[in-house]
């Protein structure tokens, strides 16, 4: 995958990195993960379940059937474990260039505007 992750496709890829998981719990641990900022419905979940398995990122690993429901757990894919990594790599870059950019700032103070000039 070339162009950036959005959130929620690295929240699920990033819940899933530990161990196979059923859909409510990929939503457990994605709430978890974003410190309760993104909360994804069932719906939301699955669809991007099934564009993450089309996209050879995501594998089932298993079904059981738990209280008379078919329940589905995923697991990532070999692609999309490198896929996680890449972009992990990615935002650990721009977090450090953000982070030397703001860190310079501190550190200089701003050159003083002269009196009766327009920047």
């Amino acid at each position: 995958m070339d162009t950036p992750l959005r959130e929620p496709t690295f929240l699920i890829l990033t819940a899933l990195a530990r161990e196979p998981m059923h859909g409510y719990a990929i939503i457990g641990e994605v709430v978890g993960l974003s410190d309760g900022r993104l909360s994804l419905r069932p719906g939301t979940l699955y669809g991007a379940l099934d564009r993450l398995t089309d996209a050879g990122l995501v594998e089932l690993d298993r079904e059981e059937t738990v209280d008379g429901r078919l329940r589905r757990y995923y697991r990532l894919s070999p692609s999309g474990d490198a896929t996680l990594a890449a972009e992990t790599e990615r935002l650990r870059r721009n977090v450090e260039a953000a982070t030397a950019r703001l860190r310079a700032r501190r550190v200089q103070p701003l050159a003083p505007r002269t009196a009766g000039g327009l920047a």
